[in-house]
């Protein structure tokens, strides 16, 4: 397969990420103090190979989606769910609450998409009723 870029991406200005994964929590949505919606998230992502002992092995990465995306992810999407993600890596530093210096690599994504419909997800199992089959044309 020959994929071809422009220019800009030969310069090295590319910096795009495309993920499918399931979260592995619900997001958080928060509002900033200047208003703006952001939501975070985890998703696992499998791996393309088996381990040493057939396994299939996750990387676990962290999303920050923001403004209308976020309000979208937060409302049709939950624990357990697969999703499509497009966005671009980010790395930023910041200080913890012992004063320790931190470095965290997230994704900033750009475009959150369905990759299952309503029909594949785990359906939450709920309580059967009892019938009394009182409206049966014949006695059991």
């Amino acid at each position: 397969m020959f994929v071809r870029f422009s220019r800009r991406y030969m310069e090295g200005k590319m910096n795009k990420v495309v993920l499918i994964g399931r979260l592995v929590r619900d997001p958080e949505l928060k509002t900033t103090s200047s208003g703006i919606e952001v939501a975070t998230v985890t998703i696992a992502v499998d791996r393309k190979y088996k381990n040493a002992n057939g396994e299939r092995e996750s990387d676990f990465i962290p999303l920050v989606v923001w403004r209308q995306q976020a309000r979208f992810l937060s409302q049709y999407f939950s624990k357990g769910n697969r999703i499509g993600v497009v966005g671009s890596i980010q790395t930023r530093n910041w200080e913890d609450k012992d004063g320790h210096n931190r470095t965290t690599t997230e994704v900033v994504v750009d475009e959150v998409e369905f990759v299952e419909s309503k029909s594949d997800k785990p359906q939450k199992s709920e309580p059967r009723q009892e019938d009394d089959y009182s409206d049966m044309p014949f006695e059991l």
